[in-house]
């Protein structure tokens, strides 16, 4: 089905009925919360609050042998959730908080299937020179494994206002493949709902794929006048799939923006995001069956995008 159908099909309209946070306590998921608390009012949404206790290998005895009081570790993390629970930014919407030991997709994992959750909202952290996401390692698998749209908020987007947050400014990247196509009526549902300024972009590798590699800084079979006529026939054909991707009665409020960048597509989604003041970069990630195929995903891409962009980036399956 092509995205214009997919669009056409869920007339314009996403709603967000469920939404799913995944607390650790830590700042970068406060500042996730916020982003949850803000949707919620917004779409009216039931919003759930997880925080997953791990196993701890190192325990002396299986903990559900021990009497609740000794279990020191959960009676911290009810205190803390208790904490969120009472923020009076929660007191007139549709919420509860839940704390439950075991591995964390697996607590999200059903926490999703039960409460038949739309979003799942993330906070992100840097760690060291690398930049990875609050919840540890297992959250790369939970982008690529989670059957609803991801929203991760990374560890450079500011603070947001949970009653005044708006994306006037969405951010679609795309690059035409079944990933992206999954992700667009959800991008223009948005900009829509928030009557964004909405830009559609498709970034053209600075040479052919198959030329990409150790010995790209030759043209290799390409002579220099080839490349660059192979680069404007790429941009125009890329321009001219942009514009097919928007239905004739999207209701925008002015008139989208369609780019095509030459450049890698980290960078120049990063770039083109930065120049438009974008709030909400949208796109496609790639889904793994189980947590050890998720695992080993190259998500570079993905992840370059959430480490460094200055807004929030809503990825979505296929």
């Amino acid at each position: 089905m092509s995205a214009t159908a997919q669009v056409r099909e869920r007339k314009h309209r996403i709603d967000f009925k469920q939404i799913l946070i995944a607390t650790d306590f830590s700042e970068a998921s406060q500042r996730a919360l916020d982003y949850a608390i803000a949707l919620a009012h917004r779409y009216g949404s039931a919003l759930s609050i997880v925080h997953a206790i791990p196993s701890d290998p190192h325990e002396p005895a299986p903990i559900y042998l021990l009497p609740r009081e000794l279990d020191r570790v959960r009676l911290a993390a009810e205190r803390q959730i208790k904490q969120i629970d009472a923020d009076a930014r929660l007191s007139d919407l549709n919420h509860r908080v839940l704390v439950e030991r075991g591995p964390v997709w697996d607590v999200l994992a059903a926490e999703i299937q039960r409460e038949n959750i739309d979003l799942l909202v993330l906070g992100t952290r840097g760690r060291g020179g690398l930049k990875k996401l609050a919840l540890g390692s297992i959250a790369e698998s939970v982008l690529h494994q989670a059957p609803c749209p991801v929203l991760t908020i990374g560890p450079n987007v500011p603070a947001a206002d949970s009653k005044t947050t708006e994306f006037k400014h969405i951010l679609f990247a795309t690059d035409f493949t079944p990933l992206s196509t999954k992700a667009f009526p959800y991008a223009l549902s948005l900009a829509e709902d928030y009557q964004a300024q909405f830009v559609l972009l498709h970034m053209v590798p600075p040479m052919p794929i198959a030329d990409l590699g150790p010995t790209s800084y030759c043209p290799g079979p390409f002579a220099a006048e080839s490349l660059l006529k192979w680069q404007d026939a790429t941009r125009r054909d890329s321009a001219k799939a942009l514009r097919t991707l928007l239905p004739a009665d999207a209701n925008l409020a002015a008139t989208p923006e369609y780019l095509v960048g030459l450049d890698f597509v980290p960078e120049g989604v990063l770039e083109v995001a930065q120049a438009h003041k974008a709030e909400l970069i949208v796109m496609g990630a790639m889904r793994a069956r189980s947590p050890r195929i998720a695992a080993h995903i190259p998500w570079n891409l993905t992840h370059e995008v959430i480490a460094h962009a200055s807004c929030p980036v809503l990825t979505v399956c296929n």
